[in-house]
Parts: C-alpha cells; sequence; structure tokens
C-alpha cells in the first residue's frame, strides 16, 4: 500500500491533527453558503400557499403563471450569480467573493420579506438567487482545493449536506410558524430568516485562508505555500503537493478566459459532460418535490398546514440520504452511484404517476404519493446530488475552473429554473401524466452517464487534469487501449 493511502486510512481511525480539524473548521464556515441555498431554495415551498391568497388577505395574489415566475426568478439569478462569480473567482479569489456574496444574500433575503408586489418579489428573488448561484459554484471549488485528497470526498460533499439541512429547517420552520401564527403574512418572517446563515458566511470567512491553488495561479507560490503549511499535517505533504501545483503552473503560468479554454477539444469535451450532469441532476425533479410537494399533496386532499408538516419528511430524507451518501461517496465509483440513483428516480417517477392516475380519490393516495417522493428524494441527495456537486469540483483544470465550473452551474440553475417554472403548469394542465413525461426524461439521462461520465475517484486534482487531459484529446484516445472516459460520445 502507498504511503499517502496507507495515511488515508488511518486518518480515519485515528484523531484528527490540528490541521485537519483547522480544514474541517474551514469547511464549516465556507457551507454557511450552503446552508443559506439550502434555507432559500426550501423556504419558498412554505410562503407559497400563503402568497397566493389575495393581497386583502396578506398574501400577492399569485396566479399559476406568476407563481412559477416567482420560483423560478430565484433559480435564474443563481444561473447569472454563478457564470459572473466562476470569473471573478478566478480573477479575484474564492474566498473574497464569497464574502461579497454574503452581504447580497442579505440584501436578497430583506428585500424579499419587504417586497409589496409580485414585480418586486421577482426582482428580490433574482438578487437572492444571484447569491445563490454564486456560492452554489464558489463552496465546493473552495473546499476542494483546501481539503487533501485523501478526505475531498467527504468535505466536498458536507456542501450537500448544508444544502439539505438549511431545506429541512426551513420546512421545520414553515410548520412551526404556520401553525402557532395567525398572522396572514408569516410568510415575510420565514423569508427574511435566510439573511442569519449569511451574517454568520460573512463574519466566518475574515478568518479563513486564501485557497493555496488561487494563490499559486496568481504566481504567489510563497503564499501558497504558507496556507498549505497551515492546512496540512506533514511537510511531506506540503512539498508533494507544492510540487504537483508548480508543475502545473510550469505547463502554462497564465489563467484562461472561457474563450481561450473552449479552445481546447479536451476542456469542451468536459464542459459537456458537465452540462450534462446538470441536466441529470435537475430533471430528476429534485427541486420540484422540493419547491412543490405542498401543492402535490394539496391536490391528493390534504390541508395547508397538514401538507407543510408532511414536507418535513422531505427534509428529513434528504439529510438521512445525505449522509448515508457521504458514507458511500468514499467507498464505491462515481459511476456505479449515479447510474443506480438515476434508476431508483425513473421507477419513483412511474410509481409517483401511476398512483395519481389510478388511486385518484382513495383515502391512501396522499400516503402514497408521499412514500414515492421520498423514495425519489432517498435516491436523489444519497447518490446524484451529493455527485453532482463533488464532481463540479473535480471536473475541471484549475487555470479556468472559475469559468468552466460556473459555465457548467449556470447551465445547472437553467435547468433548475426549467423544471420550477414548467412545473407547476404541467401539474395544472397534464396532472399524473407529467410524472411520466419525468421518468421518461430521466431515462435519457441515465444512458448519457452510462455512455459519458469519467471516473474520478482516487485522484488529486493535478491527477485528475492530467488524465482527463490525455483522455480526452482525440489523438490520444483514438489509441488508447483501456479508456477510462467512453468517446463514442463525442
Amino acid at each position: 500500500m502507498k504511503e499517502d493511502d496507507a495515511q488515508a486510512v488511518g486518518s480515519r481511525m485515528a484523531k484528527l491533527t490540528p490541521e485537519q480539524k483547522f480544514v474541517t473548521n474551514i469547511v464549516m464556515v465556507v457551507t454557511m453558503g450552503a446552508l443559506a441555498f439550502g434555507y432559500d431554495t426550501g423556504v419558498i415551498s412554505g410562503a407559497l400557499p400563503f402568497m397566493l391568497r389575495p393581497p386583502a388577505q396578506g398574501g400577492l395574489g399569485l396566479t399559476p403563471f406568476t407563481e412559477g415566475l416567482v420560483t423560478s426568478a430565484l433559480i435564474v439569478g443563481a444561473a447569472v450569480g454563478s457564470l459572473v462569480c466562476g470569473h471573478v473567482a478566478d480573477r479575484y479569489g474564492r474566498r473574497d467573493s464569497l464574502i461579497v456574496l454574503s452581504v447580497v444574500f442579505v440584501i436578497g433575503a430583506v428585500g424579499t420579506a419587504l417586497s409589496p408586489s409580485v414585480a418586486i418579489m421577482v426582482a428580490m428573488r433574482a438578487i437572492l438567487g444571484f447569491a445563490v448561484g454564486g456560492a452554489s459554484a464558489l463552496v465546493p471549488m473552495f473546499i476542494s482545493e483546501m481539503a487533501h485528497s485523501s478526505r475531498r470526498e467527504r468535505l466536498v460533499s458536507q456542501n450537500e449536506m448544508m444544502i439539505v439541512t438549511g431545506q429541512l429547517i426551513a420546512y421545520i420552520l414553515n410548520a412551526i410558524l404556520a401553525k402557532v401564527s395567525e398572522s396572514p403574512t408569516i410568510w415575510r418572517t420565514m423569508l427574511v430568516i435566510a439573511a442569519v446563515p449569511a451574517v454568520l458566511l460573512g463574519v466566518g470567512l475574515f478568518f479563513v485562508p486564501r485557497s493555496p491553488r488561487w494563490l499559486a495561479s496568481r504566481g504567489r507560490m510563497d503564499e501558497a505555500e504558507a496556507v498549505l503549511q497551515l492546512i496540512r499535517s506533514t511537510p511531506r505533504q506540503v512539498r508533494k503537493e507544492m510540487s504537483e501545483i508548480s508543475a502545473q503552473e510550469d505547463k502554462s503560468s497564465d489563467q484562461m478566459g472561457w474563450r481561450e479554454a473552449l479552445g481546447k477539444t479536451w476542456i469542451r469535451r468536459l464542459l459537456l459532460i458537465g452540462i450534462g450532469l446538470g441536466f441529470a441532476a435537475q430533471f430528476t425533479g429534485v427541486n420540484a418535490f422540493m419547491y412543490f410537494t405542498p401543492i402535490i399533496l394539496h391536490q391528493t386532499g390534504l390541508g395547508t398546514e397538514a401538507a407543510l408538516v408532511a414536507t418535513i419528511g422531505n427534509g428529513i430524507v434528504a439529510v438521512g440520504a445525505t449522509l448515508l451518501g457521504i458514507w458511500m461517496i468514499s467507498r464505491y465509483p462515481r459511476r456505479i452511484m449515479m447510474t443506480l440513483g438515476l434508476c431508483a428516480v425513473i421507477v419513483a417517477h412511474f410509481g409517483l404517476g401511476s398512483t395519481l392516475l389510478l388511486l385518484h380519490g382513495a383515502t391512501v393516495e396522499s400516503a402514497v404519493a408521499l412514500a414515492c417522493i421520498l423514495f425519489a428524494l432517498l435516491f436523489i441527495q444519497m447518490m446524484v446530488s451529493p455527485l453532482y456537486w463533488l464532481l463540479m469540483s473535480e471536473l475541471f483544470p484549475l487555470r479556468a475552473r472559475g469559468v468552466l465550473t460556473g459555465l457548467s452551474v449556470a447551465a445547472q440553475w437553467m435547468f433548475n429554473a426549467t423544471v420550477a417554472f414548467v412545473f407547476p403548469i404541467m401539474l395544472h394542465w397534464a396532472g399524473s401524466w407529467t410524472f411520466y413525461v419525468f421518468a421518461l426524461i430521466n431515462l435519457c439521462s441515465l444512458l448519457f452517464v452510462m455512455k459519458c461520465l469519467p471516473e474520478t475517484k482516487g485522484m488529486t486534482l493535478e491527477e485528475l487534469e492530467t488524465h482527463l487531459e490525455q483522455e480526452l484529446t482525440p489523438a490520444h484516445s483514438a489509441h488508447s487501449k483501456a479508456q477510462t472516459v467512453p468517446t463514442g460520445f463525442f
């Protein structure tokens, strides 16, 4: 067994070193952005039933169209935020960009809570979405660049854990506030709470060092080494990583913009894979369930308060599934986990559609529908979503990591927006057949993953970059006898 492998195994058994504890603390601070992300995406499910009421009753008088608009405004803003912040992070750094985003989070949270009209609500949700999207691109990237390769899977997956924890907190607070308050404007309190993790993020980041890989990409090697000395347990680890980073920088020392990056065939292929993974992750319907489960259950006969309480099950299952996913992700190949997860999602959508079609009006309809939703979320949050965010932190080369991650995550957010905008309209017009459509789409996603997803497990970021460049370069892949990345798709 290699020394690094032995150390990785031993580190799971032994007590964390002070340096490893410091990295863990850094991850806790940085993932406050993911907690805010999760809360902001989860809270809308509880706020919408109140916002549907007429203005005279404390709501905004939303229609199915404006309901989709309010929901998707955050997601469109997130697409812009991830795209812009990816470029900004390459230029100004991951940490400093996140500090600015924490301020935008607070502005968006307060703005949505005070919105007097649909138009202002849409604008404020877009601003809040900008921060959500920026955090979704930068948090996993920052963690992956700080983490040792032996801990990268677990630490990056903390991002997904904090997202689903934020959603669970939102569901619980939604149900409690709806139960204890008789105010018709209680949804405003639900929305303003999102400012709390944003403030914690902004304050905490002032005590976090900059990414050593970003520092190296700007030619600040001494500073990069100083940070590595803070976050690595032995001088040998520091020397090894600095050697790998320096070797990668010697190949090309300047940052690449998106035009230069997309001029390289292997990077274009990686970007297509990243965009395809975003499509697969979002068309599982994960956020349709997160945003609209109360609406789905309301159609089966449950009242508003009962539907909000039932939605807590979404958050509990998501947190439990993510814990299982974190355990699995360091043990099993990415491709196998993603494939099994999508197979289960197809079954869940088919089951939900059949439940709403065949059991309509039956006393067990609500319970069976909720069971199908929870089954889908179990496998999405265990085998699909954590892997998506981990792969976004791993796939792209250092010199264009921010730009390419931003492009891929922006596409993911646009797919998210499409689902959020179209889903309530489809549910209104197509009813149960909506879920059969999702089952078919997920079958296409499954074929894509089986054909195109590279295996990234077990390599440092620098080793992975070299490997993917070789495998995805046409001249090499045409003669490779043992391809990790299938090239038939390209």
